[in-house]
């Protein structure tokens, strides 16, 4: 998953993969693995090179917070999938789009079966490709009409795989 995160002012490519029961984490070109257990709704506990931290995710009206022991950081978290899901939707809403492949892979869950309404941007397929799962999101607000895979199957890049009208 790749994340671009605003800390004061100042935006970071943040990329997390998932190592077993554990997370690396790459930012820039260093890399670090990571313990990471949630310990309630929006506090994580974190192991970093032996440290532990407890992070805690805090919103204020529109103003978004990470407190990491006492230090407070204004944070903005991105993930630049969404915008392009986000473009799309508002491009057209009429008529069927697919929901296709962005790189071969398995299907891990379908998070919404026929029949199901849905809104643009929200999650309809889990799909795993190198070991990491990738949301695949509704194109637009509408109804899922077809399902053209299922669970455990394999698929190639640019396969339909749903479809919402």
């Amino acid at each position: 998953m790749i994340y671009e995160v605003t800390i004061a002012e100042k935006t970071y490519r943040v990329e997390l993969m998932r190592n077993g029961d554990r997370w690396n984490c790459r930012l820039g070109d260093r890399e670090w693995p990571l313990d990471v257990v949630s310990v309630q709704d929006g506090v994580l506990s974190l192991l970093l090179d032996g440290k532990s931290y407890e992070v805690k995710q805090e919103t204020v009206g529109t103003e978004a917070s990470v407190v990491v022991g006492l230090e407070r950081f204004s944070v903005s978290v991105q993930d630049p999938r969404s915008f392009r899901s986000r473009r799309r939707a508002g491009a057209s809403e009429q008529g069927v789009k697919k929901i296709t492949a962005p790189m071969p892979g398995k299907v891990v869950r379908i998070l919404a079966g026929i029949g199901a309404t849905v809104e643009a941007g929200q999650s309809v397929i889990v799909i795993e490709a190198m070991k990491m799962q990738n949301e695949l999101k509704a194109p637009k607000n509408g109804v899922i009409k077809k399902i053209n895979v299922a669970e455990g199957a394999a698929v190639e890049a640019g396969q339909s795989l749903a479809e919402v009208e």
